[in-house]
């Protein structure tokens, strides 16, 4: 497991290095090697305006190895005035060079998921975000929770083609498999979309062993009523761990609390949401034993 970055803090920041526009975020990032592992493979990120968090992957301690080479390269771009898709391209291309110096004659290989955030260049204020793998970023506001990124996995295909729901894929036999990641030796191919970055606004970016251990349900259910981005990260982590905690667990939740001029918005607000309401918090259906590769 490599950090690097301020686990917890509340900036205030430019939005752009040409912009007089200011931007007042919050932000948390936690980690546990849960329960079944024996090391923890995940690694995270975070230095604005860059944000990212790494599932490794790979035989004995090849993934830890991959994702911190990943969180090492990304956080060159950490305080830099702008960040563009080519910076994050070239960093990843770099990560992929170290992974096969290091890790490159394991028996399995060494590889790693890759998502995050980083303030665009765009005028209007925009984050980039950004996935390589299944994990994922998450936005929560108004009330609701979206999905920005798509996993790259085989079970992901299956539900865009019309072959299994997704509540099948929570117990396919390859649920475990991803179709894209940095390293073995492939080029990193990320997806990118542009996010409106907006007052009130509370974003999560996760690895897996969140996503199995808590359903929408839940991870909206602590979005939205916990009060600070370390008491949602910290309470995320210690749920997931709570309902059984079988892969390493790793969580960044960023508050924006306000853009422009900078004038404390208070807590994030959690409108039309009822806690009596959430009863189904886990996805103990979501069958991963005897995964090695993660």
């Amino acid at each position: 497991m490599t950090t690097r970055g301020e686990n917890a803090a509340r900036r205030r920041l430019r939005y752009r290095s040409d912009s007089e526009l200011e931007l007042d975020l919050s932000w948390f990032g936690a980690t546990d090697v849960g329960h079944r592992r024996d090391t923890n493979q995940d690694s995270f990120v975070t230095i604005a305006p860059v944000f990212a968090v790494a599932d490794g992957m790979g035989g004995h301690s090849a993934g830890e190895v991959a994702s911190a080479a990943v969180v090492r390269r990304i956080a060159e771009l950490g305080g830099s005035k702008q960040v563009t898709d080519a910076d994050l391209d070239a960093v990843l291309a770099d990560a992929v060079e170290d992974i096969e110096l290091d890790a490159g004659d394991t028996e399995l290989g060494a590889g790693t998921t890759v998502t995050g955030v980083f303030l665009s260049t765009e005028d209007e204020p925009t984050w980039r975000v950004f996935n390589i793998g299944d994990s994922r970023v998450y936005q929560y506001f108004k009330g609701a929770l979206s999905q920005i990124t798509v996993d790259h996995s085989v079970v992901q295909h299956l539900i865009d083609t019309g072959a299994i729901t997704p509540e099948e894929a929570e117990t396919h036999p390859h649920a475990n498999v991803i179709t894209r990641a940095v390293g073995f030796g492939e080029a990193a191919v990320p997806d990118y979309t542009s996010l409106a970055l907006i007052a009130g606004q509370r974003l999560l970016i996760c690895s897996d062993g969140l996503t199995k251990e808590l359903t929408d349900v839940g991870i909206q259910h602590f979005l939205a009523t916990c009060e600070t981005a370390e008491e949602a990260a910290s309470m995320l982590v210690k749920q997931a761990l709570d309902n059984s905690g079988r892969d390493n667990v790793t969580v960044i939740v960023i508050d924006v609390h306000a853009v422009g001029d900078v004038v404390d918005t208070g807590l994030v607000e959690a409108p039309g949401l009822n806690t009596d309401d959430f009863d189904d918090t886990s996805t103990s259906s979501k069958k991963r034993s005897g995964d090695e590769e993660e």
